[in-house]
């Protein structure tokens, strides 16, 4: 039997270091944001919109952890190391093979990709530079994906934390060298993002190499293993789909409200980006748990695991709340420094608030049914949720209610509406029992 002490130190072993590299990955696109941003207003405009790319293809691609979590933890638990690692490793070269063909595509589309914005000539052409260049890079950032997912899987977050942490240290004397040493503009951004991003994966392959030794594990693509790794990621993919519908169906509405609105709104989904961090930290360390219970094949501790970090994922949504309503009527001057804007913001912050111990518990379930491999059902229930939350946002575009009053009910049916409905969905599948003999 697990002691609570026991297992809170495990929670707190694996979300501590998961939470520092989760903060490492945003930091990359910001190292390269501040050192841009010193070239011209033109280069810094062409790097969000290569960024803005970049992110939604990464952002569609982290699957590939996330399914790999669970498969690996399963059979570590199991007592099975070494298949543990040959699992993640196929999903490795699964992302190496997913990476090179969207390297391709995307380096040819480029200009394409560049153009539905409707950037300016000169905007447009810094955008294609560096985003032809950091295509070369996307290989590189999934197999980051799939190895840090065979980490967890391995009760492993310390490791991914501190290639992570090497990763952005040469990121930043990287791009410092090529931009200004070399006056390769904001090419030497990308080449400079890009090298880091290769060196972490030869760090991870030098971690890999010597598991898969240490454990007698193959090295080697095997098909059969890939194609199981794909069918789950195909489902957990189509899981990201449905967030990132929801995700940019709202910025559309909030647009069609007002540039103002709009401003506001990257405002109040920015504190809860960040304060999101913190609860996928949580999640991961459920994800791995679970997985690795399950593969153990003790239901009893499965459900402790699942009982725990439930209760801390609301406890930590109770104070991130707390934090985020005292500090409600400021923050919108932090970012701004408009008193105007700050009261604008400021009820939406408060939906936002009240809404934290949602999201804790939300956030926990969700890394719960992925630690069970449950991905077809998070596919399904990602556009189940979707069904009460889009007629929201239409009713809201549709009242022409704008201002204050327009932030609020976009939180209200970001953070109340679809929030509720993933935990519902979310909750009633936890409830069935059935997760627990999902295969992984």
């Amino acid at each position: 039997m697990t002691r609570p002490a026991s297992l809170n130190r495990d929670i707190l072993r694996l979300a501590v270091p998961a939470l520092g590299a989760l903060i490492a990955e945003p930091a990359f696109l910001i190292v390269d944001a501040a050192l841009v941003g010193h070239l011209g207003t033109t280069p810094l405009a062409g790097l969000g919109i290569a960024g803005a790319v970049l992110q939604t293809i990464v952002g569609l691609m982290v699957f590939l952890a996330y399914s790999t979590t669970p498969a690996v933890a399963r059979r570590f638990g199991a007592g099975a190391p070494g298949d543990a690692v040959s699992v993640g490793v196929n999903g490795m070269w699964l992302a190496l093979g997913l990476g090179a063909v969207l390297a391709v595509i995307g380096a040819v589309s480029s200009p394409w990709l560049v153009s539905l914005f409707g950037a300016s000539d000169a905007v447009a052409a810094q955008a294609d530079d560096y985003l032809r260049i950091s295509m070369w890079g996307l290989p590189a950032m999934l197999i980051v994906f799939a190895a840090t997912g065979l980490l967890r899987g391995m009760q492993d977050t310390v490791t991914p934390l501190w290639i992570a942490g090497l990763g952005f240290g040469a990121n930043a004397l990287l791009n410092v060298l090529f931009i200004y040493g070399f006056n390769w503009g904001i090419a030497g951004s990308a080449v400079g993002t890009v090298t880091a991003q290769w060196g972490m994966v030869a760090a991870y392959v030098l971690v890999v190499r010597r598991l898969a030794t240490r454990h007698s594990a193959s090295l080697r693509a095997q098909r059969d293993g890939i194609r199981g790794t794909a069918r789950s990621g195909g489902w957990l993919f189509l899981r990201t789909v449905s967030l990132r519908v929801a995700l940019l169906a709202t910025v559309g509405i909030a647009t069609g409200i007002g540039t103002t609105e709009l401003a506001g709104w990257q405002i109040v989904f920015t504190i809860f980006s960040a304060a999101a961090f913190a609860l996928d930290a949580l999640a991961i360390a459920a994800q791995a748990l679970i997985g690795k219970e399950l593969g153990a094949g003790d239901e009893r501790r499965v459900h402790r695991v699942l009982a725990r970090t439930v209760a801390w994922g609301a406890w930590f949504g109770v104070i991130v709340g707390a934090v985020i309503g005292a500090l409600s009527g400021v923050l919108g001057i932090l970012f701004t420094g408009d008193p105007e804007v700050a009261s604008l913001v400021q009820p939406a912050l408060i939906v936002l608030a009240v809404a934290q111990p949602i999201a804790g518990v939300v956030f926990v379930l969700d890394g719960v049914l992925m630690g069970a491999g449950d991905a077809r059902y998070l596919a399904v229930a990602g556009g189940l949720n979707l069904v009460p939350f889009l007629p929201a946002l239409w009713i809201i575009s549709a009242s022409g209610v704008d201002g204050s009053a327009g932030l609020v009910w976009l939180s209200v049916a970001f953070f109340g509406v679809y929030l509720l409905a993933r935990l519902g969905t979310l909750g009633w599948r936890v409830r069935s029992g059935r997760w627990v003999a999902v295969d992984a």
